[in-house]
């Protein structure tokens, strides 16, 4: 079972955090389309998994599935969890299925993300800048390599010393989550 040993950080200078990925790696730039389920009595979420239906389009238009699900995290610190993934050629289709058997759409948002894919360290790794519509002015950066349960910590270190490579202190570090974030500014447009 891979695990997505990963950091998430606020991204103070997000161009010089661009030009630093720059050398490593080309830009891959996409629209994330996020749409978040739970049981109708928020178990699922309450416990620590996700249920995610994504739809990625890239920059030439091309646009892809997927179905993730993610279980509760196995490092509290960097929220790193298991992840299975597969691909899918409907999101309404999946939408469908997931709705009648009773999951609930809880919330659905967009991400503008731009992934540079290289390896660091006999290690592949997958650096995605990120920014959401709706948290305008911030910028993120999720730096993220797989492996197996046993090789969490040590994936772990390896990130964190990539990140400081590329300027991120860990103060930055963060583990909230996107939907939690896009919910919290919601709830405060509605006051």
């Amino acid at each position: 079972m891979p695990i997505e040993a990963e950091i998430k950080a606020n991204v103070r200078d997000a161009q010089q955090l661009r030009a630093a990925l720059a050398e490593r790696a080309a830009a891959e730039r996409s629209t994330y389309h996020d749409r978040y389920f739970d049981h109708p009595d928020g178990r699922w979420t309450a416990d620590g998994h996700e249920l995610r239906v994504r739809t990625v389009t890239d920059d030439a238009g091309h646009s892809r599935t997927l179905l993730t699900f993610k279980e509760p995290a196995v490092d509290q610190e960097s929220g790193s969890k298991p992840e299975h993934e597969t691909t899918a050629s409907d999101a309404e289709v999946l939408v469908t299925v997931l709705t009648a058997l009773g999951a609930v759409e809880t919330i659905a948002f967009e991400k503008r993300c731009t992934n540079y894919r290289f390896t660091a360290h006999d290690r592949e790794l997958l650096a995605t800048l990120i920014t959401v519509p709706e948290l305008a002015g911030e910028t993120f950066i999720e730096l993220e390599t797989l492996t197996e349960p046993g090789g969490v910590d040590s994936a772990l270190s390896l990130v964190r010393d990539v990140l400081g490579e590329l300027g991120i202190e860990p103060a930055e570090f963060t583990t909230e989550q996107y939907t939690d974030a896009v919910a919290a500014r919601r709830a405060r447009s509605e006051t």
